[in-house]
């Protein structure tokens, strides 16, 4: 993606500067350290005006509710305390004027708003757009003194220029740079963002083909026709700059927040998945963990036939050997052939056979309740094992959101209802007779099992893995399409790169979901199998 420059910012002022001067200030939000959103009134008309800083997005502009939920900004019930202090001093206040600091990445907004003792007094807010030293400043323009920031910056960060409370304002230095207009020679777009102000190394690359007089005439900003290209690598002011693939918009505002929401929304996609699959690959190493010990505890535990066997030779024998010894010798007709039986010499025969008897029951019952608990913590594995795979297979925001209320369990939902809904379901027709559903994700796959299939229509799964249920609803079944659905439930799938694999299809008629069972888990019989290789 490209940087927001200079001129991007002298544009979007200049199209937007009528709207601003004169506007109030209702509301003041911020959603995250380094997100800011004003709501501004003019005219009878409100915006949302927003404001980031982050160092990989920093840029501003007045955004869509579209747009806005792109973003994913959630208002946090406590304000910052920068948010606050603005709040203190600036809401229902008034923008007199707004100013872009000659070749500065800098949006100043002059407010007007009263003292304590009700005296008419100036504000400034400098949006600063400068990497990773953007940041928000309120300060007084009468004294110059910093009434607060975004975040502060001191010494250890900043040699030349510290910003923080009771400081006074001080612009950037100035970059050693010539003005482009008074210069004749020949256009080097390899160095001019190093050699000229205004021109950043994203708009000198767009401006490879381009002579100096043509460079000066775009930065007049005249006649514009702001484009994004159609793979979002890049966006121009001129649509004349970009590839023949480009969407032309109709406002500068427009082009910087459609762009920057793409990006923004990509990222937080991206954080979003890599966090749901740090949380549910630690649950599937507790149950494989978990599963292991109870594997290791059964196979250790495996001596009750042998406790029994013992009690029952030595209660066979009672009357023909000698109570209070260390050990007898018995034949075991189980296996036809004589063993030594370890005794304790303090208890009698009869004694130490109940005691065989009691170890018997307390190993056979401690079997029966490891068999419970490693059914529960394979019912567990098989369970995380597809949401891994429903959030690997997701490809948006809202895949996320639909199984997000399964991953974070104990999380507070504040859109509880949107997150309950299902999101549209992956179809496919070969035919208009024939439609197959293919699930995202767990609450997909027990929305198609429970409301979508009759119980003839062809149900199909990867077998002994993870992956999508896939349903054939058709008037005729025939084996190209049931060799379709095949292929599908191995594709969305979490071994569809696998040279060999089965698919288990049967009727919907045969498939049952057990009580209180997972989402999405069901059991089936009168299965067939299909090996694809």
């Amino acid at each position: 993606m490209i940087t927001f420059d200079v001129l991007t910012l002298k544009a979007w002022l200049k199209e937007q500067e009528e709207f601003l001067t004169g506007s109030r200030i209702s509301k003041i939000q911020q959603p995250t350290r380094r997100e800011f959103i004003f709501a501004l009134r003019n005219n009878g008309e409100t915006r949302q005006f927003y404001v980031n800083i982050n160092p990989q997005f920093y840029h501003c502009c007045f955004v869509t509710k579209q747009t806005y939920a792109d973003r994913l900004l959630e208002i946090p019930t406590q304000p910052p305390m920068f948010c606050m202090l603005l709040r203190k001093y600036l809401e229902s206040s008034k923008i007199a004027r707004v100013n872009q600091p000659e070749n500065e990445r800098i949006l100043e907004f002059f407010i007007e708003t009263y003292n304590e003792v009700g005296d008419v007094i100036e504000l400034c807010l400098a949006f600063e757009f400068m990497g990773k030293y953007s940041n928000v400043i309120l300060y007084n323009t009468d004294t110059d003194i910093i009434l607060g920031c975004a975040h502060n910056v001191g010494t250890e960060k900043s040699r030349e220029r510290e910003i923080y409370g009771s400081l006074p304002y001080v612009y950037p230095p100035k970059q050693l740079k010539s003005d482009i207009y008074n210069y004749c020679g020949e256009f080097d777009y390899k160095t001019a963002s190093d050699d000229f102000y205004m021109i950043s190394k994203s708009f000198a690359n767009l401006c490879q083909n381009c002579t100096t007089n043509e460079v000066k005439n775009y930065l007049k900003l005249e006649n514009l026709t702001p484009a994004i290209s159609r793979d979002y690598k890049t966006y121009s002011l001129y649509s004349t700059l970009l590839p023949k693939l480009n969407e032309t918009l109709a406002s500068v505002n427009e082009m910087i927040d459609k762009y920057y929401s793409h990006y923004i929304a990509k990222e937080k996609f991206s954080v979003l998945k890599t966090k749901y699959s740090s949380i549910v690959s630690q649950k599937l190493k507790k149950a494989n963990k978990a599963l292991k010990q109870i594997e290791y505890k059964m196979l250790t535990d495996s001596k009750a036939d042998k406790y029994r066997l013992y009690g029952d030779l030595l209660m066979a024998n009672l009357y023909n050997l000698k109570d209070y010894s260390n050990s007898v010798n018995v034949y075991d007709y189980e296996n036809n052939k004589y063993i030594d039986i370890e005794l304790d010499n303090l208890k009698t025969i009869k004694d130490n056979a109940n005691n065989f008897y009691k170890l018997y029951n307390k190993a056979k019952t401690a079997k029966v309740k490891l068999t419970e608990l490693y059914e529960d913590y394979h019912s567990k594995k098989v369970y995380f094992e597809q949401l891994l795979y429903s959030i690997n297979f997701a490809e948006s925001i809202e895949d996320l959101f639909e199984i997000s209320d399964e991953i974070e369990e104990n999380k507070p939902d504040k859109s509880k209802n949107k997150k309950s809904q299902i999101s549209e379901i992956k179809r496919f027709e070969p035919d208009e007779q024939t439609t197959i559903y293919v699930g995202k994700n767990n609450k997909q796959n027990d929305y198609i099992i429970s409301k979508i299939a009759n119980e003839n229509d062809l149900w199909f799964h990867v077998k002994d893995n993870a992956g999508s249920h896939v349903l054939l609803k058709t008037n005729t079944v025939t084996d190209d399409l049931i060799l379709r659905c095949a292929q599908l439930a191995k594709e969305y799938s979490s071994v569809k790169n696998s040279s060999k694999i089965g698919i288990i299809y049967t009727k919907r008629k045969y498939i049952r979901k057990p009580p209180a069972a997972n989402l999405g888990y069901v059991t089936y019989k009168n299965e067939k199998e299909i090996i694809l290789d």
